[in-house]
């Protein structure tokens, strides 16, 4: 991490010399190969940083694509995010979200096979067993 850090500081500490005009080369051409050659160390320096990120990249992506069905459901129930106030956060680190009073009723839900109760489970109304 710390060599990322120090690649990034060198890369904007170098960016504004790009930028500017590079000066007549004198006689011997010095000043210009300079600048050539410090173009190179950038492009070097950045294909590098492309280089270590690329795997990371590629790992988020797949994460993403794993999370998709999830967050589509989210999105199905929650319906459309205007119908919500602000998040707000709770001294206890809670957040929380409130639907707004004039939103319109919530679609009735049917259960899918993972919420669907076990034939042997008990009613939800039944008493508990005392022990």
């Amino acid at each position: 991490m710390t060599r990322i850090a120090a690649t990034l500081a060198l890369c904007l500490f170098l960016t504004p010399a790009q930028a500017q005009d590079a000066p007549a080369p004198d006689k011997d051409g010095d000043v210009g190969e300079g600048f050539s050659l410090l173009n190179e160390g950038a492009k070097l320096l950045f294909r590098g940083l492309m280089d270590e990120m690329e795997p990371a990249m590629r790992d988020m992506g797949e994460a993403m694509g794993d999370l998709q069905p999830a967050l589509r459901d989210l999105l199905a129930k929650v319906d459309d995010l205007r119908n919500y106030e602000a998040p707000e956060r709770l001294p206890n680190g809670d957040i929380l979200i409130r639907r707004k009073a004039d939103a319109p009723p919530l679609p009735e839900e049917t259960p899918g096979p993972e919420e669907t109760p076990a034939p042997d489970a008990p009613a939800p109304d039944a008493p508990g067993i005392e022990l």
